[in-house]
């Protein structure tokens, strides 16, 4: 599976995130409120989001979001862990976008695009986020993810974290919310 493919929608270019990116993205991750009930809840700081930001190229399967009308930097996400036995998992998180791209269309499109990706290679995309983040729990829902019984706790530089699990089949996504659009 190719990591970090180019994906087109409407609105939104996603590409591979390049180390020139960094000014862009930490101009949209500088903003406290879009970490405000992340884990991470410090990443709007240059030296936190740096070491995020040096994960993302390292691990290799970030992904910049470009809004496709303006040429600017809206946010990033990642594929992480993809493991093509047993039919197949990917991950897809590490998702943050710039408040102007909150409450519309971007985070779905983003998705969308993500997913249709995904399911070409593997049959279940897990998600993981963080128990107290109803942000991205309520998206997580909106997206047409499905609440696992699994959890797990993590040690984070701010502390214990909990988290909680979601996963999209590629059945439920032929036939989920993303596809009615």
């Amino acid at each position: 599976m190719n990591r970090q493919p180019v994906l087109e929608g409407e609105r939104l270019r996603l590409r591979q995130l390049e180390v020139d990116d960094w000014q862009a993205l930490f101009g949209v991750a500088s903003d406290p409120m879009i970490w405000e009930v992340h884990p991470a809840h410090n990443r709007w700081q240059e030296p936190i989001f740096r070491t995020f930001f040096e994960d993302a190229l390292e691990q290799g399967g970030a992904l910049a979001v470009i809004d496709k009308s303006s040429g600017t930097m809206t946010g990033s996400s990642r594929y992480q862990f993809h493991d093509p036995a047993n039919g197949g998992v990917v991950e897809i998180g590490w998702t943050f976008l710039a408040r102007s791209c909150w409450g519309g269309s971007y985070n779905r499109e983003m998705k969308r695009l993500m997913l249709a990706h995904a399911f070409k290679y593997v049959g279940r995309v897990a998600f993981i986020v963080g128990e107290g983040n109803l942000r991205s729990r309520r998206a997580m829902e909106k997206i047409g993810g499905s609440l696992t019984d699994y959890r797990e706790e993590r040690i984070m530089a701010n502390g214990t974290t909990h988290h909680v699990f979601y996963e999209i089949t590629r059945e439920d996504f032929a036939m989920g919310p993303l596809m009615r659009q």
